[in-house]
């Protein structure tokens, strides 16, 4: 999958948040990542600050990280790009 940086992909990616027990949030902060994951409480939290392919590269990231499988999912379109996701390396 082509990652594309802009904030209509970006939408997608805050759409899977938005389906899974998940909350995603923008906050101000110093993460050494850039983002922080709490997993007890389901919130993850993005810096604000970021740039848009800075956002896109921790919430694809994160995604991997917390193991969404597209069978988590009932939006099929969800479950597609979650699918697609799962076979994207991103290259820093």
């Amino acid at each position: 999958m082509y990652i594309k940086y802009n904030k209509t992909f970006l939408d997608k990616l805050e759409n899977v948040f938005a389906s899974s027990a998940y909350i995603l949030r923008y906050e101000k902060g110093n993460f050494k990542s850039g983002y922080c994951v709490l997993k007890d409480n389901k919130i993850v939290i993005i810096n604000k600050y970021y740039t848009i392919e800075g956002k896109i590269n921790a919430l694809v990231e994160i995604i991997k990280e917390l193991g969404f499988q597209p069978k988590d999912f009932e939006d099929r379109k969800i479950q597609d790009f979650i699918a697609e996701l799962q076979q994207t390396e991103l290259k820093l």
